[in-house]
């Protein structure tokens, strides 16, 4: 397993793998499919401040993660938000995990004190994987999102770094 950052010859599959959790899942909150050109964007943006990361088995990209900072307003400075998505068929396989220790480790070169995680829940997989890298469950809000016909609860889970 290789972690490596994202390149712009990766939006396809960057695309096809976050488009499966877009069509089949509540676990992204869009509900219709992204273009190669909008996960472009995407890119650009986020790896202009923060880092956002590939991981390759056998060749093949099998997931992606990136950080993202948290809110706008300048008090927020010090807080990313990360979200980490394995290609369908590849998870627990340990790219998660592998992305997300890549990831946390780019992160703490960046002064950022309080690293969160909203997961849609339930979503027992993303919850043990935040949670056997440290972070901690600290708010969940109630039917906050709708989709695929019912309401969806939001947990978020926090990780504080030592700076």
């Amino acid at each position: 397993m290789k972690i490596r950052k994202a390149e712009h010859s990766d939006a396809a599959k960057l695309a096809e793998i976050y488009n499966f959790y877009v069509l089949n899942s509540h676990h992204s909150f869009e509900d219709v499919a992204i273009t190669v050109d909008e996960m472009l964007d995407r890119l650009d943006s986020i790896t202009e401040s923060c880092p956002f990361l590939v991981c390759e088995a056998d060749g093949e990209i099998r997931g992606f993660a990136y950080a993202v900072h948290y809110k706008p307003r300048s008090a927020y400075r010090h807080s990313v938000e990360v979200s980490v998505y394995i290609e369908s068929g590849f998870e627990r396989q340990g790219c998660g995990a592998a992305l997300y220790k890549e990831l946390l480790s780019e992160i703490k070169k960046m002064n950022v004190h309080a690293v969160i995680a909203g997961i849609s829940l339930p979503n027992d997989a993303s919850i043990k994987l935040h949670e056997s890298l440290g972070f901690e469950k600290v708010a969940h809000f109630r039917e906050v999102g709708h989709k695929m016909g019912r309401w969806i609860d939001v947990g978020y889970w926090e990780l504080l770094n030592d700076n």
